[in-house]
């Protein structure tokens, strides 16, 4: 029956190990989007004070 287990344990590693790396990737993927979109919102803010406008064009 320890055979039985540790074989179970064996042959998931890889599927969590797999699961985990791929959500890091997305993980890391989504915050950059959020951080660049943020920034990119402050700039053009910034650019739109310059220039005397109130309201971002829609």
């Amino acid at each position: 029956m320890d055979n039985f287990w540790v074989s179970a344990f064996w042959s998931l590693v890889p599927t969590v190990a797999v699961g985990l790396v791929f959500w890091l990737v997305m993980r890391s993927i989504l915050r950059a989007d959020r951080t660049e979109r943020k920034v990119y919102s402050r700039i053009e803010a910034e650019e739109r004070a310059k220039l005397g406008l109130d309201k971002p064009v829609t």
